[in-house]
């Protein structure tokens, strides 16, 4: 399993992004440069030049029109995917941490970071409605006071929002009201990434807290956990295998301090039924920021605080492994 290396930051990755079929991967950094590569030999398609501050969130809708990013600079920026032109800017109050378009691409979500005595809203803009972008005004805003948003996926069918919190919960918010529909709590620490499977209805949660858990996206219903020794940054669920992959390390500033045997950088496999540990992947000279699948599942790719993003084709026998039980 030889690596495709991405090399076109020069700070940490923040999140990686493939589009629906699977041929572009999006990648965004501390760099304020977002980036599209071409998945199969790891080309680079071109820029979304504009940003001013680190890119922390990057999406694409399910036709690949229409490019979200959201950045530090207090903006969330729209672009066309062909092209690169920036065909809308969002202006915040503070920095935007997470953003996402829903399946049918014509609503789209962000949220805004607590800082600066401003607090954490999570919006929505309907991109059909040219008024809505034009006054920076969404259609709703919900503020979440109590803690701030880190991470956040569409729910199935674009009914509701899953937000994971800084406090180590997990919400749902209505997005035709706004309301809080449901409130898990089942982590103890700050929730590092959401990524749901490919026909959203589960989503992975990893946290600060050591470990990444599977919940059902309608329910919220907690099913299963995986438990590492050290604290999770990402964590994706395979399209076709019953795999989970999760990538972490310890805190960025504390790298320096250890060798990098025990830094322990690997991306890690688990199995999503038995909750299992088979298989590790090395390569990343620093935590791994962010982890994904392929949505076809014949390969993935992570994203570290080396600036480099990697993608791994698996051999064939990963395809014909079965976990002994």
């Amino acid at each position: 399993m030889k690596p495709i290396l991405l090399q076109g930051h020069e700070r940490s990755i923040t999140q990686i992004k493939y589009n629906r079929e699977g041929d572009l991967l999006f990648s965004v950094a501390k760099d304020t440069v977002v980036n599209g590569w071409y998945s199969v030999n790891g080309e680079r398609l071109g820029t979304y030049n504009g940003h001013t501050g680190a890119v922390w969130c990057v999406d694409c809708d399910w036709d690949t029109k229409n490019v979200l990013t959201g950045s530090a600079d207090n903006s969330c920026r729209l672009w066309d995917c062909e092209t690169g032109k920036q065909l809308a800017l969002l202006e915040t109050s503070s920095a935007v941490r997470t953003c996402g378009f829903d399946f049918s691409g014509n609503i789209i979500m962000f949220s805004t970071d607590k800082q600066m005595g401003y607090q954490c809203f999570l919006n929505f803009f309907d991109l059909r409605d040219p008024q809505q972008i034009k006054d920076n005004q969404p259609y709703m805003s919900v503020p979440c006071s109590d803690s701030k948003i880190t991470s956040a996926v569409w729910g199935p069918l674009g009914e509701f929002v899953i937000a994971g919190h800084e406090n180590g919960e997990i919400n749902q918010f209505s997005a035709k009201s706004g309301e809080l529909l449901k409130k898990v709590k089942e982590h103890t620490k700050q929730i590092n990434d959401l990524q749901s499977s490919v026909d959203l209805t589960m989503v992975v949660s990893a946290s600060k807290d050591n470990t990444a858990k599977l919940f059902d996206s309608a329910s919220l219903d907690h099913i299963k956990t995986f438990k590492t020794e050290r604290p999770i940054n990402s964590a994706a669920i395979s399209p076709i295998m019953d795999h989970v992959v999760m990538g972490g390390g310890q805190e960025a500033m504390e790298v320096t301090t250890t060798s990098t045997r025990i830094g322990k950088f690997e991306a890690r496999f688990f199995h999503s039924a038995y909750e299992e540990e088979f298989g590790r992947v090395k390569g990343h000279f620093g935590p791994i920021n962010c982890v994904a699948f392929h949505p076809d599942g014949k390969s993935y790719s992570s994203g570290g605080e080396d600036g480099y993003v990697r993608i791994h084709y698996f051999d064939p026998h990963y395809f014909d492994f079965e976990l002994e039980a």
